[in-house]
């Protein structure tokens, strides 16, 4: 069976930003909600979950086993997971952590397996622990269905990447109206390789980490004079699944508000694809948004959990970036909010560069907190 066969619809249920029991980045999963949501998106007629062995430090594969796995038959829906290439350290690392994600889930197999983040110096990685080879023997052993990578990375690197490796299936990219056209993130020339090569792709950050949920105002006026009824967010997500060539439009949802509108909007049976006035509208509010310049953290948090000092980085640049579009008190409220949560000051970061070498967007971490710790902590 070709990749993407048994997947109905295009939304599929990231399992990154999962709601949770209480406030922070500490708090539990709130996994009744989880199961709400789990019901709702399969009732919906939609099959695709997603997570990873790193998302919610852990739990994600946990919630996923007893939100999902062990409610449903295990036909009824197609399960995606990723091996962590940064963690590997020691020779058989890459069968331990297979074995625990099996373990964590319950699946039993997997029906999608990417390498995570295959970019930069990770390729590396995941070739010297022979990475490539082993998931070719997983596959041969019926533990998983269909290989892919994730990456962010310039499209040069991509097509090196899916020639290097035919055995490829699909991969998933970082495509968003905003990025469609950025110098660095180069995510239509990404898209175009994964065509040329003929592999299908799976879109991760559609809504730019709620970026395109929340726009400038003068942005925001001009959707909502062309549609009253729709959402930021709802532009962003028809913008992803528009695109031919894309399989699976990846939604970190949150609520059970966010899965019913995302549902509802990508439905085979209702799905409005853009138009061509609907793309030059969305072209102005990229010209409006990169009108002021601001930080691309996407809030993946891939930064945190190494941080020796403990700096909530992404709560800070969300602060700063507040006070670069904005310049009112919201910036110094989220920055005390963030610091309430735990987070060390921007200021206390020791330049160990930890963060910007997990940093999948190659954000310059370092010289940003520094620009926030001149902003919040005049007094630190």
């Amino acid at each position: 069976m070709a990749a993407f066969d048994e997947v109905v619809g295009k939304l599929g249920f990231g399992l990154m930003r999962l709601p949770r029991v209480g406030e922070g980045e500490a708090a539990p999963v709130d996994v009744e909600r989880v199961k709400t949501m789990v019901d709702a998106f399969l009732a919906a007629g939609f099959t695709y979950f997603d997570t990873a062995y790193v998302y919610h430090d852990g739990a994600s594969e946990c919630v996923a086993k007893e939100a999902l796995v062990d409610r449903y038959p295990r036909e009824s829906f197609t399960l995606a997971t990723k091996m962590p290439g940064w963690l590997l350290k020691e020779p058989g690392d890459v069968e331990r952590i297979f074995a625990e994600q099996l373990e964590r889930t319950g699946a039993g197999y997997f029906d999608y397996y990417l390498m995570h983040n295959v970019a930069g110096n990770q390729i590396k990685m995941y070739e010297d622990f022979g990475c490539w080879e082993w998931a070719r023997r997983m596959k041969d052993e019926g533990l998983i269905r269909h290989l892919g990578f994730s990456c962010h990375d310039t499209a040069d690197v991509l097509d090196r990447l899916l020639t290097d490796h035919p055995e490829v299936e699909f991969v998933q990219l970082q495509l968003n109206y905003l990025d469609w056209e950025h110098d660095a993130v180069q995510a239509r020339a990404c898209y175009e390789t994964a065509e040329r090569h003929g592999v299908p792709v799976v879109v991760m950050e559609p809504v730019k980490g709620g970026t395109l949920a929340r726009l400038p105002e003068d942005a925001a006026a001009l959707l909502a004079e062309a549609d009253p009824q729709a959402s930021q967010a709802s532009w962003a997500l028809r913008f992803a699944a528009s695109l031919p060539n894309v399989k699976v439009v990846l939604s970190g949802m949150s609520d059970e508000s966010q899965m019913a509108e995302n549902a509802g909007l990508l439905a085979p049976d209702s799905f409005k694809p853009l138009t061509d006035d609907d793309r030059a509208l969305l072209r102005r509010v990229v010209e409006i948004i990169t009108s002021v310049e601001v930080v691309g953290c996407t809030a993946c948090r891939y930064c945190t959990p190494g941080c020796p000092q403990g700096i909530d980085i992404p709560a800070i640049i969300a602060a700063l970036n507040t006070q670069r579009r904005y310049k009112d008190s919201r910036a110094d409220i989220m920055y005390e909010h963030a610091l309430a949560d735990g987070s060390a000051r921007a200021s206390e970061c020791i330049a160990c560069g930890q963060c910007e070498g997990a940093c999948p967007q190659h954000l310059p971490i370092i010289e940003v907190l520094q620009e926030a710790a001149g902003l919040f902590d005049k007094e630190g």
